[in-house]
């Protein structure tokens, strides 16, 4: 209940206010997966400030180090691929979420992120209005470094595998899973607090505080030791953000869990079922997932997103188009298919190809997701039908047959 108490006593501006009230209905039944206060500590902004090549704020332990000639080189550098993706990528996910998502009624929904490891910024992007995210992915979350161990490194070196480690981000509007594989797990950092960290600074937001949490074996967040080591595979361990709009005031939370979600992990791991399964009413995003959703073995969170969201928001690696039966869903087509890039050309979707060349979808003016600008992109948006409540499932289907 932390969170929903936090939200109605927030007396910053009046329409943060406003706001709160109206996110309260829909946030009731995922407000068991919310925990305790977070611990108001200006560290991580600092952090995430120096490492995305914003200038310190005063009292911030980075100052001297933000003299020195790799970080005045980082900024600069920084800043001018910030440009570029403002002009490019950002700039069009801003202009979809305005057209497409700014009066919808899932606007203001906790969104689930599932494969998405550190891409705070897409969701945020689309959904900047929402209380809560949850991020999903396979890398460890990390921890954050003090100012001691920051002079230590080789800083020309160390800021140099920063900027590396968030081109593809920035520059295709995706992490490369292969490069996460090694970037993230030592080689830059020893997970994704840090890029979550700088996505979140350089899009104009302020960490209050954070903290190393877990899930208990009843699927509720608890603040876990950063030296936790879990007794089984699954160790649930994840971090929690929480952060203000420099836009608004408006104070959002952020949560991002290491989970592995084929099937076979999923089964024996019901701590996180049983959080999964508080997550009603959610609006989904689904990017650059490998075609997981499409393969047998993640049966189990397809069907789960299925039956949970409010709202799917996806390109063509999301859940595949037969899953989106139109009595329960009412989709939305924008840009254009084309078949899979790459390696992935074998999972091309008949029926998805068939449903764009029938009239009704839109343009999307925007490059996202594989392929970026060597095929065209494209979107699905999915919105839970009204009648939904009154079909029946099939026996043993979450989702529904396709």
């Amino acid at each position: 209940m932390r969170f929903l108490g936090l939200l109605l006593a927030l007396t910053l501006l009046p329409s943060v206010c406003e706001r709160s009230a109206s996110v309260v209905p829909q946030l009731k039944a995922a407000d068991a997966n919310l925990s305790g206060a977070i611990p108001r500590s200006r560290d991580a902004d600092d952090v995430g400030r120096f490492i995305a090549g914003l200038p310190a704020t005063d009292g911030s332990p980075f100052a001297s180090l933000e003299e020195t000639d790799a970080w005045q080189a980082h900024r600069l550098q920084l800043d001018a691929t910030w440009r570029r993706a403002e002009a490019g990528l950002i700039g069009g996910i801003r202009e979809f979420q305005r057209q497409e998502l700014g009066g919808a009624s899932i606007a203001n929904t906790p969104v689930f992120y599932p494969f998405g490891g550190p891409d705070a910024l897409t969701a945020t992007l689309l959904f900047p209005n929402s209380p809560a995210y949850v991020l999903v992915g396979l890398e460890p979350s990390g921890t954050l470094p003090s100012p001691a161990q920051t002079e230590k490194k080789d800083l020309p070196a160390y800021l140099a595998d920063v900027r590396e480690s968030m081109a593809s981000e920035l520059g295709r509007s995706f992490f490369i899973t292969r490069q996460m594989d090694h970037q993230f797990r030592g080689q830059v950092t020893d997970g994704l607090l840090l890029p979550i960290l700088h996505l979140l600074v350089r899009t104009h937001h302020t960490i209050l505080g954070f903290r190393y949490v877990r899930l208990d074996e009843e699927g509720q967040i608890i603040e876990r030791a950063v030296t936790y080591k879990a007794p089984t595979r699954y160790g649930n361990k994840g971090i929690e953000i929480e952060f203000l709009s420099d836009t608004d005031r408006a104070v959002h939370t952020l949560y991002y869990f290491t989970v592995n979600l084929s099937d076979d992990r999923l089964r024996e791991n019901q701590p996180f079922l049983t959080y999964l399964s508080r997550l009603k009413g959610t609006a989904t995003l689904l990017k650059a997932t490998s075609y997981m959703t499409h393969r047998p073995e993640f049966s189990l969170i397809r069907n789960a997103m299925l039956a949970n969201s409010a709202a799917i928001l996806q390109d063509d690696t999301g859940i595949p188009y037969r899953w989106f039966r139109p009595e329960l869903w009412n989709v939305q087509l924008y840009g254009n298919y084309e078949r899979p890039y790459g390696p992935f050309r074998w999972l091309e979707q008949p029926d998805l190809r068939k449903a764009y060349q029938t009239p009704g979808s839109k343009p999307l003016s925007l490059r996202i997701g594989y392929g970026y600008s060597r095929i065209p992109s494209n979107l699905l948006l999915a919105r839970r039908a009204s009648a939904v409540a009154a079909v029946s499932q099939p026996k043993g289907e979450l989702g529904g047959a396709p």
